[in-house]
């Protein structure tokens, strides 16, 4: 397991696991530091002490082979295991070296030491000095604070705003070194892996040149040294695109933190002081709280932020109020009391400000008014995937195949802005879009129309590839078998919508033709997924984690490019049964890794010629025109907007709210394809957490729904949209709402649920299940 990614948005709350995580990358940066330190020792004595060479390399190869690198993220890439494997390589080389009893080393301190040292003094050195810099801000900001905090609110009212600002800007500028530190830990994790590793390699590579019996040796390291060099290059790549991008994030948080919150469990969290009586009186001890409105627990933990060490047990109780503190009832500012149901009394709580008191009392529906502020953040985009976008998408891969197939760097190189959207605009003109001629004119240069189409894609409202599959086609990119990658992604592809399929399949076979030419544009399927990546799978929550899985998004993409013959043009094999599943996955993990000459790189070899859609489409027609006959009752009975058809050219289908019947079928089956299904079919959503099976999180078509009996346990969903009320039998509620009791409603479309003691049906496409 690597180490967890260390969000921009925990900077502002600062919590104990934010604390415990920055622990771990600074532990990890104090173990590299120290390995870097030792090899350099281990080099320096290489060089000079010739009379021991056999010994002095024998232990370097063995400090190589012990020290394995740690990634941010949950899983590696193939180029990254590559890298990781890449000093067990080094060390196998320096003992047949050994073994050789090879006596010569030249320039070893120019092309090791020096890199070694520089990276360690720069990097290292300066997130270091960061770190001393971020724990004093938080002795200056905890201190100021706890000052402020203690502030009587008999003061003048402008002593006490002067001093709501003096404390407003040491916490903002607390902020901003957090949001720097942690940016810079990140930036030096990531750095490693190629600034590491690329001295080592220059090393060995003098090594080479300069000892007679190593000519051989270097001759069987070439293939493995190529691999890694791409590696090397595939990660530098990514590191480039990434950084960037967390760059960018950090900006964006720096200007405007709040909207840019992590989605979190609870209702509410932050810092409270805690009124506690002692023997001499009162006292108020720093707490991190949270609260979680659906069981109206709170739980209390003692820290402080300073030693970064919990100053007591947990605590948790149930909520039973929650009412404003008058100021001129306590000495305190910003306070308020809430009564628990389990514990006798009143806790009197103190917030950090007024802001923070008035969220917390909406979060537990005290005595202040609750303002919402919904923003609406779906906004539609003026692409779509209909007639004017599949030809528009035509003419740009028509005018590239035929006059740019050879440009260098095609897809990578950008075109001028205004250009671009220049003929955008003339592409997407309803007059001019229904032409059926697919030339583009030759007055546009080649740079211009794939910055056009990359753009289109962009504009579309969600990705090609959708935002509720997103997490399902990363999690089948870290299987550790190509053959499971290639088959789950088959099986993704095919629960796409018809247009979506449709767009990428077109899109997927161009880019397979500018693959095939890679040796003039050196454009290689690497390269490819680099550039279509983060467009096709763009996340739907932009955060550090998801920036992080931009090297598995470009690894789907060199899949489907590698395989789109086979993914395209034939029908997924039919889902494995749980035993077999369980035996799949025995095997997969009792198999060793695949080496670097098991996976295709870069390299992309022949292009076989494509099959019709047709053929598959004929498929789905006929399997389809079976259910159909199988419940024609049913379908009389039901509105049809229930069921959309899987070809249906309206993408908005999915989320609309399911229209009630006017009469329900008697008694449906409960193998029926059109009687509600467990688990239901949901709506995009946000990506979900990863686990151990890639397909547990993608939404489920209609047709492949799973029928259970009565004996389904209940489960708790989420809303995904709000939603208000036709009928008595229906429920209102607002999106993030979670419902308990959810279970199949004998009305097709519709679910059936509790939500504040009232039990009624909710749409079963505005949910998804937790």
């Amino acid at each position: 397991m690597g180490l967890p990614a260390l969000e921009f948005s925990d900077c502002c709350l600062d919590s104990p696991h934010f604390r415990e995580t920055l622990k771990s990358h600074e532990a990890e940066l104090d173990k590299t530091n120290k390995f870097i330190k030792e090899l350099i020792k281990d080099g320096k004595s290489l060089v000079s002490a010739l009379k021991n060479l056999s010994s002095a390399k024998r232990k370097f190869a063995d400090s190589l082979n012990e020290f394995k690198f740690q990634c941010i993220g949950d899983a590696e890439t193939d180029d990254e295991m590559c890298i990781a494997r890449s000093l067990q390589e080094f060390a196998t080389v320096l003992r047949n070296l050994e073994d050789e009893r090879i006596r010569m080393i030249e320039n070893a301190s120019e092309v090791l030491i020096t890199p070694l040292e520089k990276f360690r003094k720069e990097q290292i050195g300066a997130a270091k000095e960061a770190k001393k810099k971020y724990d004093k801000e938080t002795e200056k900001y905890c201190g100021i604070l706890e000052k402020h905090l203690n502030l009587s609110s008999k003061k003048k009212e402008s002593q006490l705003q002067e001093a709501d600002s003096q404390v407003d800007l040491v916490r903002q500028h607390f902020y901003e070194v957090s949001l720097e530190y942690v940016f810079k830990v990140q930036e030096v994790q990531e750095r490693k892996m190629f600034e590491f590793v690329e001295p080592l390699l220059a090393f060995l590579q003098g090594l080479f040149t300069f000892y007679h019996h190593g000519y051989e040796l270097a001759k069987d390291f070439n293939d493995f040294k190529t691999q890694l060099t791409i590696s090397i290059q595939n990660t530098r790549n990514r590191f480039e695109g990434t950084r960037s991008e967390v760059e960018s994030l950090m900006k964006k948080m720096k200007e405007n933190p709040l909207e840019h919150k992590t989605i979190s469990p609870y209702t509410m969290e932050g810092y409270l002081y805690v009124q506690e009586k002692r023997h001499f009186g009162t006292s108020w001890v720093k707490h991190y709280c949270t609260y979680q409105r659906d069981s109206k627990q709170i739980t209390m933990v003692p820290f402080d932020q300073k030693s970064g060490g919990k100053g007591g047990e947990d605590e948790s109780v149930t909520l039973k109020s929650c009412t404003r503190r008058k100021t001129d009832s306590i000495e305190k500012r910003f306070c308020f009391d809430v009564e628990a149901v389990d514990r006798p009394g009143v806790i009197t709580m103190q917030a950090l400000s007024e802001e923070d008191r008035r969220l917390w009392m909406e979060a537990m529906d005290g005595r202040e008014p609750v303002y919402n502020s919904n923003k609406d953040s779906q906004s539609e985009g003026t692409a779509q995937l209909d007639s004017i976008g599949f030809n528009i998408i035509r003419k740009c891969i028509h005018a590239v195949e035929t006059r740019g197939i050879n440009e260098q760097g095609l897809y990578r190189i950008v075109g001028v802005n205004s250009r671009v959207q220049k003929l955008l605009s003339i592409l997407m003109d309803p007059k001019t879009a229904s032409e059926t001629e697919t030339d583009i004119c030759a007055e546009w240069e080649i740079k211009t129309i794939t910055s056009a189409l990359k753009t289109y894609l962009r504009m579309l409202p969600g990705p090609l590839m959708m935002y509720q599959f997103q997490r399902s086609f990363i999690k089948a990119a870290k299987l550790e078998n190509q053959e499971s990658r290639v088959s789950e992604i088959h099986s993704l592809v095919h629960r796409l919508p018809e247009k979506n399929r449709q767009m990428l399949q077109l899109l997927m076979n161009h880019l397979a033709n500018v693959a095939n030419n890679h040796k003039q544009n050196l454009m290689t399927v690497a390269n490819l997924g680099v550039v279509f990546g983060p467009t096709l799978l763009r996340p739907q929550e932009e955060t550090v984690a998801a920036i992080m899985d931009i090297k598995f998004q470009n690894i789907v993409i060199e899949i489907l490019i590698e395989n789109h013959e086979k993914i395209f043009n034939t029908v997924p094999d039919a889902p494995l049964t749980n035993a077999q599943l369980h035996l799949s996955r025995k095997k997969s993990s009792d198999s060793k890794p695949p080496s670097c000459s098991e996976r295709p790189l870069t390299l992309f070899h022949t292009m076989q010629s494509t099959e019709k859609q047709e053929q598959r489409n004929s498929l789905i027609d006929s399997s389809l025109e079976s259910v159909v006959s199988s419940n024609a009752n049913s379908i009389l009975n039901s509105s049809s907007s229930l069921q959309p058809n899987m070809n249906s050219s309206d993408p908005d289908l999915d989320v609309l709210k399911p229209t009630r019947p006017n009469s329900l079928p008697p008694n449906p089956s409960p193998t029926s394809p059109l009687s509600p299904s467990w688990p239901m079919f949901s709506a995009p959503s946000s990506p979900m957490p990863t686990s151990s099976t890639s397909s547990d999180s993608s939404p489920i078509r209609p047709e492949e729904a799973v029928h259970e009996d009565s004996s389904t346990p209940f489960r708790k969903a989420k809303a995904l949209y709000a939603c208000k009320a036709e009928h008595d039998s229906e429920l209102s509620f607002t999106a993030g709402t979670v419902f308990d009791n959810v279970h199949p409603s004998q009305e097709p479309g519709w679910l059936e649920g509790t939500l504040n003691g009232k039990t009624g049906l909710i749409p079963e496409n505005y949910v998804e299940f937790l």
